[in-house]
């Protein structure tokens, strides 16, 4: 273990896992656990639990489980050294030395985080310079002010192969930390050069104030007009949001999702500081649940073009599966934020934000756009598309409401527009019901992990195998002299052998065999899969006479396979001493 176990017994004491995870969900009590929606994947009932008592949580939806530790890693997006700096640092606590190999990796990536800081300090700078006025009136010419360049720590990168590479390495940082940092790319030869070269830059800021990567912009129509920063070991596109290291303090009660950088500056700019943006990509899950963790309602404002529209329905499917409430901004006479404002001014803007329509009633409209609502036939058309949108709407009293919205404009009554839906509605449930059936005839793989990496090749002999886990957690004195009964080649699962051994080894150094114990060493999936499986608790009973029920069933198992005799012993072994005591006499 990467870190003392007496400091992680204190970390875990000061940050009891109910108290860590009720800062991202939101838990009410129902017996022994907490349930709450997962942080982790969409869903409208509660599958998320938490156990006070085994400092453990698991989610029954997507399978994601761990301790304290684990859940910090999934929500913040951290390494697992990170993590419990993060936890230290809330509890106020001291980290103590590490092992040589975790030290070098969290100097490595404190060293990246100086890396970017600086680059981004360099491309200030030369933003700056009298010979780049042509940089500098690209920002002042879309009407930024000076404290906003400041603000969000705009720069330029010269058009230069080598200006920042001399630059950093005069600051004493190597290649390869600024291959690491995405600051750097390698030619086909192995040369090395400056990733960006003439473009202005845009630092991305994570929530903790550290930059993270870059922007960068061309100032004339070559391609690619954009260049972003690789995935580096500080930086991931899903888990980041541009600007959200500003808007999280907002007061608005709402955030505003644009499609650009310089949309959401202009929008900062304009007052409203709740303007936020994905990273070069369209908006993932894992962004809507960071966004779902700040606010309750979003507005998404992106382009008027048709790649701007259709981003926006992507958008509202992935950010409605987080339970947000979802507008979507129309921009009339302009083909952004950044645009609008500037000719009609803030108050214009914060004016369409309250007309906003719900995502309903934009959904409808961009159906109806396809369609010559003067024709019949197209009429009928755009009835069936709409009754189809409106069959996945939840709410009866919504459907209902936007199915008359949907009957008016088509120009045919409310019941006409209902009978399709209840129509659209039936096969949605018979579809559902069918999976339904198809999943209560797969026993078999209902009893597999939800990581399908993670599979039983036996599921009997593997379902002992968990319960002989499961034992051991709970009355570790049952590791005694449990090897030789049931020694670890038996097992049939590799992920169950694999905490077995480590079971096993913690048992003969005297440690704890508890979750935490596993944090950091096991695999996600790996300690989502134990986390499953301790979830199930103990029955009561005699749990030696359980023990050795199942190391019965996992012994004829093996048997059954041929690997082991009866007696437990290996076939080849026990064959090779039987021919000894042909040829010779006797047994040897």
């Amino acid at each position: 273990m990467a870190f003392d176990r007496v400091f992680l017994d204190e970390l875990s004491a000061r940050n009891d896992i109910v108290d860590v995870v009720s800062q991202y969900v939101h838990l009410k009590k129902s017996g022994a656990n907490y349930f709450g929606l997962c942080p982790f994947h969409n869903e409208k009932t509660p599958s998320f639990s938490v156990s006070p008592d085994k400092q453990i949580f698991h989610c029954f939806g997507c399978g994601a489980g761990g301790g304290v530790i684990t859940f910090t890693m999934k929500a913040e997006g951290l390494e697992f050294p990170d993590a419990v700096r993060y936890l230290a640092a809330r509890a106020g606590m001291e980290v103590p030395e590490q092992g040589e190999a975790d030290r070098q990796a969290a100097r490595h990536r404190d060293r990246l985080y100086a890396l970017c800081k600086d680059a981004a300090r360099f491309y200030y700078d030369t933003l700056w310079k009298p010979e780049n006025r042509v940089a500098q009136q690209y920002f002042l010419g879309r009407g930024l002010h000076r404290r906003t360049m400041n603000r969000f720590g705009l720069g330029y990168a010269p058009d230069s192969f080598h200006a920042l590479l001399d630059a950093m390495t005069a600051k004493g940082y190597t290649r390869e930390e600024m291959l690491d940092a995405g600051l750097l790319s390698r030619s086909e030869k192995g040369h090395v050069y400056d990733r960006f070269r003439g473009r202005v830059m845009f630092p991305i800021i994570d929530v903790r104030g550290n930059v993270i990567a870059f922007g960068g912009r061309v100032l004339d129509d070559s391609k690619p007009k954009y260049l972003n920063s690789p995935e580096t070991p500080i930086f991931h596109k899903s888990r980041n949001l541009f600007a959200l290291n500003l808007s999280k303090t907002t007061k608005n009660g709402y955030f505003i999702l644009a499609e650009g950088y310089m949309d959401v500056i202009a929008l900062h700019q304009a007052g409203f500081d709740c303007a936020v943006a994905s990273l070069g990509t369209s908006l993932t899950e894992e962004q809507a649940r960071i966004i779902a963790r700040h606010t309750e309602r979003i507005v998404i404002s992106y382009d008027a073009d048709r790649a701007g529209q259709a981003a926006a329905q992507r958008a509202i499917d992935i950010l409605k599966k987080c339970d947000l409430q979802v507008k979507v901004l129309k921009i009339p006479g302009a083909k952004d934020p950044d645009e609008f404002i500037k000719t009609k001014g803030a108050d214009a803007f914060r004016a369409l934000i309250e007309r906003s329509e719900d995502h309903n009633a934009y959904r409808l409209e961009q159906i109806a756009a396809r369609y010559d609502l003067e024709d019949d036939e197209a009429r009928v058309l755009f009835l069936r598309d709409a009754a189809r949108m409106l069959a996945g709407i939840e709410s009866s009293i919504e459907r209902e409401v936007y199915a008359g919205r949907a009957a008016k404009m088509a120009g045919v009554t409310a019941e006409a527009m209902n009978v399709e839906v209840r129509r659209e509605l039936n096969i949605r449930r018979k579809r559902q019901k069918a999976a339904e059936r198809r999943e209560i005839r797969s026993p078999v793989v209902m009893a597999q992990p939800k990581d399908r990496t993670l599979a039983y090749t036996d599921v009997k002999s593997a379902k002992a195998e968990e319960n002989v886990l499961r034992l051991l957690f709970y009355d570790q004195k049952l590791a005694a002299g449990l090897e030789k009964e049931l020694p670890p080649a038996w097992f049939s699962a590799p992920v169950l052998r694999k905490i077995y051994e480590r079971v096993l080894a913690l048992d003969r150094e005297g440690q704890m065999v508890d979750i935490l114990s596993f944090e950091g060493w096991l695999e996600a999936n790996e300690m989502s899969l134990l986390s499953a499986i301790l979830d199930q608790g103990i029955p009561p009973g005699e749990h030696r006479q359980e023990m050795q029920e199942y190391i019965n069933t996992i012994r004829m198992q093996r048997v059954r396979e041929g690997k082991i005799t009866e007696e437990g012993e290996d076939p080849l072994l026990t064959f090779g001493r039987i021919k000894k005591q042909n040829a010779g006499g006797q047994t040897i």
